[in-house]
């Protein structure tokens, strides 16, 4: 089973993916394009052209996940544009995208801060 915790490594590929690719062939795009080794336990979202379909690859330790989220109307309204082959995301950011909203806009705290005083 896959959980998304705050403390994980999440990369989203900004160009979209050929979705006709399996685990075998999103596992050479995280290594090719994205630059990173699918077997590090991190979470790889790809999108693909229309904007209508989610892929999300986790490698668990023992093989790999494949998870698949197409929405039944419409398409993703939010996704990055950027010079890098892809960007981080932090998990509610990752759960606001799966639900179809834009991260963007999300209004929750920072990650870390200091604690006052210190």
């Amino acid at each position: 089973m896959i959980q998304v915790a705050p403390q994980m490594r999440i990369f989203l590929a900004l160009e979209p993916a050929d979705f006709r690719k399996g685990i075998d062939g999103l596992a050479q795009i995280c290594r090719a394009t994205l630059e990173r080794d699918p077997f590090s336990g991190a979470l790889f979202v790809f999108r693909n052209r229309s904007g209508t379909a989610l892929k999300v690859l986790a490698y668990d330790g023992q093989g790999f996940w494949l998870c698949y989220k197409r929405l039944s109307r419409g398409r993703f309204r939010w996704w990055p544009k950027g010079k890098e082959p892809s960007c981080r995301l932090e998990a509610h950011d990752l759960q606001l995208l799966l639900w179809n909203g834009d991260p963007s806009q999300s209004q929750v705290a920072p990650r870390w801060r200091p604690l006052a005083g210190h």
